[in-house]
């Protein structure tokens, strides 16, 4: 085999480059263990130990490549690692029961195939529909066999669902076609049965309406009038290559095509001692469970990040759009279906924000007296399209050692008919009438994030911490310590197995969790530490054991603890397309293995409950939910009281050190 150049790389946790790509693709091919039939579904970068990161002196990287390919004609999936600097395939594994994700090039083509189908065409023309090339199909993932019809088991399926525009430019998912599945082979590409439920409403089978929303299409207001952000003296952050430096955080900035935005190396700098927080931080797996019983939707449990791999999906992000103000962008390169490279320009967008007060005191014993700060933030975000919702990831990080992780949901809601008349005294709340003959289901979002801390070091320990009244005689009793009787306390429990760790978020306790580092304590004895504190948050109501339900483990609870696994990295395993029962974490934390005093993961399970309103139609307002990881015994005082005055403003003068 000849051997391929390897490509040069700055750092070895930076994402997979244009060269690194091509050369893969170049080995591969050259290795003989693929033909023509085979397609190139996945290529991640084979993310070095943390050792080798540490002792990294910034010279040559050496880089495997782990790749999934997909034979068509063989129908079966195969992983191989592809070790650049030598030139060849090191490892090669069939898969039989395996699926990889859906890409675009596969989406496109199912939709074709619908659209050509003469089967899909009747049962549109019962519903009224004449021109198909006005149609739009989604190809969603079939979800669990249960849902597969009979005769096509074992295929790599997907069920294709329909709209019908007016026109080019109209907002085709305002006309379901209802009733109407088609079912496509994603190996041969071809619909092999078509499933008619029948169509809901004779008189009149699509929806009346329109719902457009685009300003040259309907009336917008003239009574707003321009905002802009502007930094006359350039932005606070340094960024070299893919680190940022921004107000005492460290950091860098990756991309895989499955998760998209990463996070790697986060760290502060506390009086000239960089300390490490995180090695590793993302979205790992997302579950869209719908809650209707209608069999038009039953069935439908999207697992948006996995099952489309959802880097592929980001959006190329436009200044005063998506971001305002100052930008940095950072591009994203993958690859396509035939193993080559794909671009994606502009996919992370990095800035600086306002955000309100930082912290303030008024000392009123003295005129004049008022120090104020205001709070900044650094943003990191992507946005991702998968095909009726749109997908905004935003990282914070605020200038007292917090970091914010928060999701923004947008975009239109998934959608079916109604008959004429229907209105909110006939759904039971199953679904919501948003427009006339058109209903949207409830439906529940879930995004679990994989937090890889290193507090101080990969030595850790976990916590749960709770409000607890204190319990010991009836406070009226002379000899209780609590005569007061208001007294209670921050209640914490170590946390020494995985079961012990699997909690849920209690509110109106106050719980929530830290990991510190046993060996560490801050100037007053406190382990150095670093909390998660949950924000909004949802339990799934599914029925235990439910298709759904056993593929999406990660929703049983919201927190979870592992120790470092490298081979443990997406809450809902490596292959869950089509997979009843993904290998992943509900499945690892059944070992009950030791966190105490270990290299520790922390997987967050934040959930969003979505009860659909006229109001979000036909573009759904966003909606939001975060989580904080905050510094608890971290510092010996409040990191941001170095946060100089803004110039001329709040009555304080600038005292900082350059000032001197």
């Amino acid at each position: 085999m000849a051997q391929v150049e390897t490509p040069t790389v700055e750092h070895p946790l930076d994402p997979l480059t244009e060269a690194e790509i091509n050369s893969t693709t170049e080995i591969l091919q050259e290795s003989q263990k693929i033909g023509s039939t085979f397609g190139f579904y996945s290529y991640q970068p084979v993310e070095p130990s943390k050792e080798e990161v540490e002792a990294w002196d910034g010279g040559s990287v050496d880089r495997d490549v782990l790749v999934a390919l997909r034979d068509f004609q063989e129908k079966t999936t195969y992983e191989a690692t592809v070790s650049l600097p030598d030139s060849e395939v090191t490892s090669w594994e069939r898969l039989p029961d395996a699926q990889p994700h859906i890409p675009g090039e596969d989406i496109f083509e199912a939709e074709e195939a619908v659209r050509q189908s003469e089967e899909w065409q009747e049962a549109a023309k019962k519903r009224g529909v004449e021109n198909f090339d006005l149609a739009i199909v989604d190809p969603w993932p079939i979800n669990s066999s249960e849902f597969v019809p009979d005769g096509l088991e074992g295929r790599r399926l997907a069920r294709g669902l329909s709209w019908i525009a007016e026109s080019k430019e109209d907002n085709a998912y305002a006309r379901p076609i209802e009733g109407v599945h088609a079912f496509v082979d994603l190996d041969e590409m071809e619909v092999v049965e078509v499933v008619d439920n029948g169509v809901v409403d004779e008189d009149s089978p699509l929806p009346p309406e329109d719902a457009n929303y685009k300003p040259d299409l309907i009336d917008t207001r003239d009574d707003r009038e321009h905002l802009d952000v502007i930094q006359p003296e350039g932005t606070s952050w340094e960024v070299d290559g893919r680190e940022v430096e921004w107000q005492g955080w460290k950091f860098r900035v990756g991309w895989t095509d499955r998760e998209g935005l990463v996070l790697h190396n986060i760290r502060f700098d506390d009086d000239g001692d960089t300390r490490k927080i995180l090695h590793r931080a993302s979205t790992s797996a997302m579950a869209v469970p719908y809650g209707d019983v209608d069999p038009n939707h039953n069935w439908k449990n999207a697992f948006d990040i996995s099952e489309f791999n959802v880097g592929r999906m980001v959006n190329s992000l436009t200044e005063g759009c998506d971001c305002l103000g100052e930008m940095y962008y950072f591009d994203a390169v993958t690859n396509d279906r035939d193993g080559n490279v794909l671009e994606i320009p502009n996919a992370i967008c990095m800035h600086e924000e306002d955000d309100g007060l930082l912290w303030k005191h008024t000392e009123w014993r003295q005129e004049d007296q008022t120090e104020v700060r205001r709070r900044r933030r650094l943003v990191v975000s992507q946005i991702a399209t998968v095909y009726n919702y749109d997908y905004a990831f935003y990282w914070y990080f605020y200038q007292d050692g917090r970091i914010e992780a928060e999701m923004r949901l947008t975009g239109i809601d998934s959608n079916g008919v109604v008959p004429q008349g229907t209105t909110a005294d006939d759904t039971d709340g199953f679904y919501e009438v948003v427009a006339p003959q058109v209903k949207t289901s409830i439906h529940q979002h879930h995004f679990n994030f994989r937090l890889d801390f290193d507090v101080d070091g990969e030595t850790n320990s976990a916590f749960e911490i709770h409000n607890e009244p204190v319990d010991d005689i009836a406070w009226t009793h002379e000899e209780s310590d609590n005569t007061g009787g208001q007294g209670w306390y921050a209640d914490e429990t170590l946390l020494e197995t995985e079961q012990e760790a699997r909690m849920d978020i209690d509110p109106l306790r106050d719980r929530y969790w830290k990991i510190v580092n046993p060996n560490e304590t801050n100037s007053y004895g406190y382990n150095t530490g670093y909390t998660l504190h949950p924000a909004t948050n949802v339990a799934s109501p599914m029925q235990s054991g439910s298709p759904a339900q056993r593929r999406a483990g990660f929703l049983e609870n919201n927190f979870w603890v592992t120790p470092y696994n490298e081979d443990e990295m997406f809450a809902d395993g490596d292959y869950p397309n089509q997979n009843d029962n993904p290998h992943g974490l509900r499945e690892w934390t059944k070992a009950d293995r030791n966190i105490e005093q270990e290299d520790l993961v922390a997987w967050y399970t934040l959930g969003v409950n979505h009860r659909t309103r006229p109001e979000d139609w036909p573009v759904l307002p966003v909606e939001i939910a975060s989580f904080e990881i905050a510094p608890e015994g971290f510092f010996d005082e409040n990191p941001s009281v170095h946060v100089p005055p803004e110039p001329d403003a709040c009555g304080s003068e600038s005292t900082s050190a350059d000032d001197d």
